[in-house]
């Protein structure tokens, strides 16, 4: 990539360290002039390589995250896309091919009717729409910029050791202090729908700007900036996404590997070297097993090397299976969580008997409606979040 050069390397490590929010601290860390980095920053989005957003903490607003898989029966691949749209709790949606030929998603349900979410999602294949349809139910998200330690500047290409890579996750310490360890739980915080406001403007953007905070709300730029601290202070943002392209669309693609591990141990040490790839986007832990969803982004030609890597790890142990999904990152579609079914004193809503009506409406319209919105979809821009 033509604008990976030593400057904006640097500059995303520094965004990626104190945050989009701090320009005028990162100007000075650099000695860069604040106008070059702001013309640089808006030169790298424009040019669509980054582009950063937040990722909420779903636990601490109530909400889960799960990951749908589901296969549709041939013809019924705008029924099933549509079906899933219908509880209106999905935050990404593109068609996959792999472990499953149809569809991948992520969902935003509000915790308390997390079973009510799978049994909606359970009757696709009765209802003769799909093959098989699974839900996992994901723990917050860890987002990556890519590690440029293995980027050469002279020749501007990507290195791949992968002997390197596949010795040093095979070799993973065994530290059984470890195994008492677990994950922090999230601490109960008060929030209301102006915070969640916040949030998803800044899952949008992250650099939204705190006048636009106080033209949403009517209110003055201090109490926008409090409002804002406050939503920062509270922990209901999870993390910074930079969404960078560290190799060229046109021949990369995007991936979602699940790899299973012995145990928890083995996938906490494993999970800190994943981290230090250069492909690795994000990850995070299937609940209630030793599993990672794990994000990857890659040159095509490198696949073959990423399945060899993995095979040892079955082999030596640290991976007791894995499977992958190639995503059509062409074809993802996104939204923000729906702030809007959140309501004050009572919390978020669910109707199931609302979305199975709506799914019945949908199955008894089926002829007329996918003759007249089949389409073919122009190529649209390439985003890998």
């Amino acid at each position: 990539m033509q604008l990976l050069d030593e400057d904006n390397i640097r500059i995303i490590s520094a965004l990626n360290k104190h945050g989009p929010r701090n320009l005028q601290l990162i100007a000075r860390e650099l000695k860069i002039p604040y106008p070059t980095l702001y013309s640089r920053m808006a030169r790298l989005e424009e040019e669509k390589v980054l582009h950063v957003w937040c990722n909420p903490n779903y636990s601490r607003i109530g909400l889960s995250r799960g990951m749908v898989l589901v296969d549709p029966l041939p013809g019924r691949e705008l029924v099933v896309q549509e079906a899933l749209r219908i509880p209106n709790h999905w935050i990404r949606l593109m068609r996959c091919m792999g472990e499953c030929n149809g569809y991948y998603s992520l969902h935003a349900v509000p915790t308390l009717h997390v079973r009510e979410f799978e049994e909606y999602i359970e009757q696709f294949v009765p209802l003769g729409l799909a093959s098989t349809s699974r839900v996992y139910w994901l723990e917050e998200q860890y987002t990556f910029i890519p590690n440029f330690e293995y980027y050469d500047l002279a020749s501007r290409m990507w290195k791949f050791p992968w002997a390197a890579w596949a010795n040093q996750l095979a070799n993973v310490s065994n530290d059984p202090a470890m195994e008492s360890r677990t994950l922090s739980i999230p601490r109960a915080v008060s929030f209301d729908s102006r915070d969640l406001y916040v949030v998803k403007e800044l899952c949008k953007d992250a650099t939204v700007k705190l006048a636009d905070i106080a033209r949403m709300f009517d209110i003055t730029l201090p109490a926008a900036k409090y409002r804002f601290e406050s939503v920062m202070k509270k922990g209901l943002v999870q993390e910074y996404v930079f969404d960078i392209l560290p190799y060229a669309p046109e021949m990369s693609e995007l991936y979602e590997v699940r790899l299973d591990f012995k145990n928890d141990n083995t996938l906490r040490s494993s999970s800190q070297k994943l981290a230090k790839l250069p492909f690795v986007l994000s990850f995070s832990k299937f609940k209630g097993l030793a599993s990672l969803a794990v994000r990857i982004y890659l040159p095509r030609g490198e696949m073959n090397n990423l399945i060899a890597m993995l095979s040892i790890l079955v082999r030596e142990g640290i991976l007791t299976n894995f499977t992958y999904l190639w995503l059509e990152s062409l074809t993802l579609k996104s939204q923000t969580f729906s702030y809007e079914k959140f309501r004050e004193g009572s919390g978020w809503e669910y109707d199931n008997n609302e979305y199975n009506d709506s799914l019945q409406n949908l199955l008894s319209n089926i002829s007329k409606r996918v003759t007249k919105e089949t389409y073919f979809e122009p190529m649209s821009m390439v985003t890998i979040q």
